[in-house]
Formats: C-alpha cells, structure tokens, sequence
C-alpha cells in the first residue's frame, strides 16, 4: 500500500481522484488551487477537486504558491510516498518534486511528446489530429518532458466536442493511473524517455481565440467550434450581438445544399446564410459550407437552428458582419 497525495483542481481531475479514493492505497490529502470567483455572478466557489474531497472526508491544503517551506509544510506533514497530479494547474518546484521519495506522476491528456502544456484535448481537436490519448509520466523540471510509464490511445471521432474527449480521457487516465501505480508498487513500473522528435506544444486558450474567421475553410470552423465546446464557445455576431455558435459540422462537398445559392444577395460572401436544411443552417466559409446546428445569443438559451431561424436569422443575412 502506498501513501499517496494528490493534486488536482478541474472536473478533468475527478475520475483519478475518486479511483485513488477506491484504490488499495491510502490518500493521506489533497492539494488544490485556492477558490476563487467563477459564474455570471461572480461568487467566490470552491474547485470541483476541493468539493470531492470533502465528500471523501480528505485533508486539503490551497497554497497559492510551492515555492516556499512554509506553503510546502502541509503536504510535507501528510509524508506521501507519492504524489499523483492531474491538473493541478501550479508548477511544482524542484523541492516539491523531490520531497516524495517516490517522486511525482503526472496524468497528461495527450500522448507525449506532442501537445505539452496546458490544453492539450483543445489543440488536438484544432489541429485535426486522428487520435490521442493519456500519457503517464514522472515528472520533472521542463514543461510535461519526463519520462513516460504508460499510454493509451483513443481516436478523436469527427465529430466530437473538447468536454466529450476530455471525459473520455478523465476516465482513461484514471484506468492507466491505476494500473500503474500497481507496476510502481511491485518494482515493475519501466519509464521511457520521451523522443526529441515530435514535440508540439499546447498553450493556454484564451477568448479571442474563439471569435470565428468566415475567411477560412469550414473545416477548420468546425474543429473550432468542436475544440471551444465548453469553453470559451466558439462566436460571432448576428446583427451587431454576440453570437455562440454550440454545435457546427463541414458539409460534405457531395451534400445538396454545398453549392447552395441565393436570389438577390451575393451568396459567395464567407459568414452569408445560404438556407435552413433540416435542423441546420448552411452558412457559406471562405472554403466550402459550415452546417451549424446549436446557436446562442448573448443572453439567451440555446436554439436548435431550426428554432433560432424561424424569427431571427433568414437566408441571406451575415454572421460576423
């Protein structure tokens, strides 16, 4: 049995933490990023991590930093073996690294070396990757460049959403955490140096990132739209307002509607409404036609296209006009 610390704050970090919780191993506590304000009305909330670790009934610290004896006491006193870490969101310093005796494994959502850093699950989808996965790594200094212990893969479908694949990741991360720290237990756990080729790296996103370009190719929009799904959605604007754009998809050159035209408007302009089909609206792209499907105005609930087309958006009206 190990002792085991963990940290951890976002939803991402949840399955691992409830399967160390029904682990053989004991969690002696938990370390997680301070509250802080979240929501429209601003309220000061606790991390999702925080909220399942009072349900547990586990020790919980909130440093703002590690870089400090006095901020690193805490998990110090808890005396872990190990130190497991799934979105922790702070940069453990060498000290921190070095305080386990068994060091610190890291749960990263995507098959290192590529996609190091902060959003991996996003820049995979942006970037149009075929598959990813979860990498099991020993930590070190340098952004995600340990060693690797374990991965495993999962294929990126056409047409799933950044919260989608992150759930699928959560839960397989927490699988391969696991089996892992079996290996690690019985001395049989072997980590590989991650190749010097091949290394992409993953940045934070930020909101400009979601305003939508017409000018590029539907595909791309569609990746986009799929990879700001939940955060921070993916927009544009609808008569001078802010419009979210939930759920989109490139059509298919071969799809009626790809070619589609209008009568007394210019339909070869990129963000131009070209018809409602189904329960989606044809919007024209620089290259080829995005389908969008789950629209939201600044304030509002989410429509279906259908619902939002019937008072709102005829063909022939601009997006991002």
């Amino acid at each position: 049995m190990l002792r085991i610390a963990f940290a951890g704050t976002p939803q991402f970090a949840l399955p691992t933490l409830r399967a160390l919780a029904h682990s053989q191993h004991l969690l002696v506590g938990v370390l997680t990023q301070p509250d802080r304000p979240a929501g429209r009305g601003r309220a000061v909330q606790p991390s999702a991590v925080k909220l399942l670790a009072r349900e547990l009934a586990l020790p919980v610290s909130q440093p703002l930093r590690l870089d400090t004896d006095e901020q690193c006491e805490q998990l110090r006193s808890w005396a872990p073996d190990l130190l497991v870490v799934v979105a922790y969101g702070l940069i453990l310093p060498a000290a921190v690294l070095a305080l386990p005796p068994l060091g610190c494994i890291n749960v990263h959502a995507s098959l290192l070396p590529r996609w190091r850093g902060a959003a991996p699950i996003q820049h995979a989808i942006l970037a149009g990757d075929e598959q990813t996965g979860v990498s099991i790594m020993q930590m070190r200094a340098g952004l995600d460049a340990g060693p690797v212990l374990a991965a495993a893969r999962v294929p990126i479908d056409a047409s799933i959403t950044a919260a989608q694949l992150g759930a699928r990741l959560a839960q397989l991360g927490a699988e391969s955490l696991v089996n892992t720290l079996a290996a690690v237990e019985a001395g049989q756990a072997f980590a590989h140096e991650q190749p010097g080729q091949g290394v992409t790296f993953a940045p934070k996103i930020n909101k400009q990132q979601a305003a939508i370009d017409w000018n590029l190719d539907a595909q791309r929009i569609a990746r986009q739209v799929r990879a700001f799904n939940p955060w921070p959605v993916a927009q544009t604007t609808w008569r001078g307002v802010q419009l979210r754009i939930w759920q989109a998809r490139a059509l298919s050159p071969a799809e009626p509607g790809a070619d589609a035209s209008l009568r007394g408007c210019d339909a070869s302009v990129p963000g131009t409404v070209l018809a409602l089909a189904g329960d989606e609206l044809y919007v024209r792209c620089g290259r080829g036609v995005l389908a969008v499907a789950q629209l939201q105005l600044a304030g509002r609930r989410v429509l279906g296209a259908r619902e939002f087309a019937g008072g709102a958006a005829p063909p022939g009206e601009r997006l991002g006009a």
